[in-house]
């Protein structure tokens, strides 16, 4: 059998990003930077108020308190949108909103609850009574304290999530260069099968692989086209598979991966490229197909066949399709993964020879105030797919190890969306 790490290795060989194109901004959530984003402005681009008050000179209302309260001649408004006309000189105030430009000559500003003119909308008042001590700067927020021009803000590699969307448009950006989607192709294979849905015939069960992983690409971003459910015959896969390749850069097929007498993928696909069968050291999933066809533009496209057991196809999916889907769509570091560790609530048993990847669920871990303990989600069998409702991360148990007791610690990759 083949190491997780050899199998993976061999997949990502020569996968690079796909092509970059320019994106408007509410087309870039979720999509990879191809290019780093840099500060076109400053930001703030003044000095601005915090608060909504007075505008005034930290010196003239040294000492103010409500006892011995300081009047201030109030000079004009500066809201924002509106540069403030005038300049603020000792003795003299200008009411402010909060954004509004801090006007020349003030160096601090009064919350209006600490003066005795009334919040929400009002008239300009003539004077204003302060009745509490602003240090220089208070309430100010200084020119270029959040990022100033040419500052690099964001990596080639990053992911844009809506906190990166508000950066990119503060910063001064309206669109984006990103990577191309990865087109992934989905089909499910087996007589037995029938859409979600669908009433039952003798020996049918619903197909559940082909939602799943459809929505696992999506999740990492991907364009998603399914094609539906091919019965177990040669020309009918062969079929599935011709449409698939002519449109995706990747093409994951479940079911009919293995030895059996009907199982026709692995045959099929060999008809679109070279493909190697393996036997990976890991629990689910043991039974693996990878290949590369050749798209009608010359292109590489990847074909996967995963395993047809529900949990299989599932953790499959997260150990090597996603990781190739993150490469293709440019991410960084695209086999990093969310972990945390975790102390178990029960005992977990596994597959010595392989490692393995075991469904649990979370929880803070009370006893100590930090950290997590995991618990088993349900029935570690592959067919067991109840269990991955209730599971939000997968324990990994290393090769060697058949058995962990209650109170050991294991790796835990978080499920992405759980």
């Amino acid at each position: 059998m083949l190491s997780l790490e050899v199998a993976l290795a061999r997949m990502l060989e020569r996968v690079g990003p796909l092509p970059a194109a320019t994106v408007g901004l509410d087309d870039a959530l979720g999509r990879v930077l191809a290019e780093p984003i840099t500060a076109r402005v400053t930001l703030p681009p003044w000095d601005n108020s915090a608060m909504d008050g007075f505008a005034v000179q930290a010196a003239d209302v040294t000492g103010a308190t409500k006892r011995w309260p300081k009047t201030l001649t109030v000079v004009g408004e500066s809201r924002a949108g509106h540069p403030p006309e005038g300049t603020v000189r000792s003795g003299t105030a200008m009411r402010i909103l909060t954004g509004a430009m801090l006007p020349p000559g003030a160096d601090a500003v009064v919350p209006v609850e600490a003066t005795d003119a009334p919040e929400g909308v009002a008239a300009l008042p003539a004077s204003v009574v302060v009745m509490g001590a602003a240090a220089v700067g208070a309430n100010v927020r200084r020119a270029g304290s959040d990022l100033r021009q040419g500052d690099r803000l964001l990596e080639p590699g990053s992911r844009v999530s809506a906190a990166a969307v508000a950066v990119i448009a503060a910063a001064g950006h309206g669109s984006v260069r990103v990577h191309r989607r990865p087109r992934v192709a989905v089909l499910a294979t087996g007589d037995e099968l029938v859409e979600a849905g669908a009433v039952l015939g003798p020996g049918q069960i619903h197909d559940s692989n082909a939602p799943a992983l459809a929505a696992q690409a999506r999740q990492v971003g991907a364009e998603v086209r399914r094609l539906g459910i091919a019965h177990d015959t040669l020309a009918e896969v062969e079929r599935r598979l011709a449409e698939a390749v002519a449109w995706a850069d990747v093409v994951i097929v479940s079911g009919g991966v293995s030895v059996g007498a009907h199982d026709m993928v692995k045959s099929a696909m060999e008809r679109f490229g070279p493909l190697d069968l393996w036997r990976v050291a890991i629990q689910p999933g043991k039974p693996l197909a990878f290949g590369r066809a050749v798209g009608p533009e010359g292109g590489p496209v990847l074909m996967f066949g995963l395993p047809g057991n529900p949990v299989s196809t599932f953790v499959t999916f997260e150990i090597f399709v996603r990781p190739v889907l993150r490469r293709l769509a440019g991410d960084a570091d695209p086999l990093a993964r969310d972990t945390v560790r975790a102390r178990l609530s029960s005992a977990l048993t596994s597959a010595k020879d392989r490692r393995a990847f075991l469904r649990v669920a979370l929880r803070p871990d009370t006893s100590n105030g930090t950290g997590w303990l995991a618990s088993s989600a349900g029935g570690q069998g592959s067919h067991v797919i109840s269990a991955l409702a209730t599971a939000d991360g997968l324990a990994i148990i290393p090769e060697g190890v058949d058995r962990l007791e209650a109170g050991a610690e294991v790796e835990v990759w978080r499920l992405e969306g759980a």
